[in-house]
């Protein structure tokens, strides 16, 4: 277990669900809510090069994908990513904002894509770009599997 984060991110503390679903609920245009990920995206602090690991590079994105995580004195689980595509790292932005901080066993009961849903963007995104969302949630489910059995 880590006292210090490794890529500390906005995302779950100061950007909350709540706050995105704010936020979001102002905008009923894709082109609108297009614009709010890429904003996001601006959030997102650059992953530093010695993260970007093969172990946590994900396949089946359309755009190379990052995400990894560290397990928390408390319990919770600290996740952190990256990507090269402006959408897709907006899309992180939001995964990152419903999973962070949050206890193994509750990330494997609740669906991480259920903001997606919420936020209006899951039914927006291209073929490639929902395969892709579906690898972060699979990271998330084996991250947490994975602290569950460390513990």
């Amino acid at each position: 277990m880590c006292s210090s984060l490794l890529a500390p991110h906005p995302f779950g503390e100061q950007i909350t669900v709540a706050s995105l679903t704010e936020r979001f609920s102002h905008f009923h245009q894709w082109e609108d809510r297009y614009r709010q990920l890429i904003q996001l995206s601006r959030q997102l602090p650059a992953l530093p090069e010695a993260l970007k690991t093969a172990d946590i590079e994900l396949s089946g994105c359309e755009n190379r994908v990052w995400l990894g995580s560290q397990l928390r004195e408390d319990g919770a689980l600290h996740f952190y990513g990256d990507s090269e595509g402006r959408i897709v790292r907006g899309l992180l932005a939001v995964l990152l904002t419903a999973v962070e901080g949050r206890m193994p066993d509750h990330l494997l009961a609740d669906d991480p894509l259920t903001l997606f849903d919420t936020l209006g963007l899951r039914a927006q995104l291209s073929a490639s770009r929902s395969s892709g969302l579906q690898a972060l949630a699979d990271a998330v489910r084996q991250a947490a599997r994975q602290a569950l059995t460390a513990s």
